[in-house]
């Protein structure tokens, strides 16, 4: 989904700009460009920003270890 219009910025793309370590509505206008046209998105990214983020990523499997038999 497009967070925001004017620097044509997906979820997506935030959310990977934060698993890579860029965690700060500063950091994130410095790469991304997002907030610095009309700022309307900015409350949708300061959310992204502060999502846990065990809630959005994909639970991880089971490690199955077979025992002796």
């Amino acid at each position: 989904m497009y967070v925001c219009i004017c620097k044509a910025v997906t979820d997506k793309q935030i959310r990977r700009a934060k698993a890579a370590g860029i965690d700060t509505l500063d950091d994130l206008r410095d790469t991304l460009g997002v907030t610095g046209g009309c700022g309307s998105c900015t409350e949708m990214v300061e959310s992204i920003l502060t999502e846990d983020d065990t809630r959005s990523a994909p639970p991880r499997p089971a490690r199955y270890i077979p025992s002796a038999a």
